[in-house]
């Protein structure tokens, strides 16, 4: 990766995080400045005025309690997914959005659904379920770490406890592992090793030709002797100098 395209790669993995936190924020505060309630504009199942919902749904929060447990992992989780699955984020995104949206306008309630916590549904279903169908090492981990922050989420799919919006976290749920399973990802082949390749030989394996059947090591196992270096000792003597004549 050449420093321009590095530098734009991490760009991108800070700036998608920033810019959906940013902007969620940025709606709630239109609604304290102006003294205006936007929840009309959320989700209301079955209707074709309910429809608008879909697009703007995500943006709205009843409360500050509401827009900060949204925050974090909205933000932490749309990192993860630009930076392990860069090549299919805003196909996730995207589909996501929309696809959730309008599962929640069909099962839910007849209330106003707002929030953006059925897009925190997509992403999490999708980056636990992409790691496990993959069985790629690095996405297992992180699939572990997100079950690991946030697997107490499971049990708000379903109708656990009053002014939740369920529908909306299953209807994210069902969106995340959908695209799991469907949107296809470039994923890393795994290094082989030599003894996996499929042309592997034992007999030509210059390490394991030094045991034999039972483990026990083998120094020569082509039975030639080895052939020692001659060493030779050469002495050199230095003849003795003249003594100066001694003074009378």
């Amino acid at each position: 990766m050449t420093e321009e395209r590095y530098f734009k790669f991490t760009n991108s993995v800070l700036l998608v995080p920033m810019a959906a936190v940013l902007l969620i924020w940025f709606v709630f505060w239109i609604e304290v400045r102006f003294r205006i309630n936007l929840n009309d504009l959320g989700v209301y199942p079955r209707t074709l005025k309910g429809l608008r919902g879909v697009l703007f749904s995500p943006f709205i929060h009843g409360s500050i309690s509401h827009l900060y447990n949204n925050t974090i992992p909205i933000a932490v989780l749309s990192a993860a997914l630009v930076y392990f699955y860069r090549n299919i984020a805003w196909k996730v995104f995207i589909y996501g959005f929309f696809v959730a949206g309008f599962l929640t306008w069909m099962i839910g309630r007849p209330s106003y659904h707002i929030g953006a916590s059925g897009i925190i549904y997509v992403l999490v279903a999708f980056i636990f379920f992409k790691g496990a169908i993959t069985r790629h090492f690095r996405l297992m981990a992180l699939s572990l770490i997100v079950v690991f922050i946030y697997g107490s989420m499971l049990w708000y799919i379903f109708p656990v406890k009053e002014g939740i919006s369920w529908e909306g976290h299953l209807a994210g749920f069902v969106t995340g592992l959908a695209l799991a399973i469907f949107v296809k990802a470039d994923i890393p082949k795994p290094r082989k090793y030599a003894w996996e390749q499929e042309d592997y030989n034992e007999e030509e394996d210059d390490f394991l030709r030094h045991f034999d059947e039972d483990g026990n090591f083998i120094e020569n196992p082509d039975g030639l002797e080895e052939s020692k270096p001659e060493i030779r000792i050469r002495y050199h003597y230095k003849k003795d100098e003249p003594k100066p004549p001694e003074e009378p």
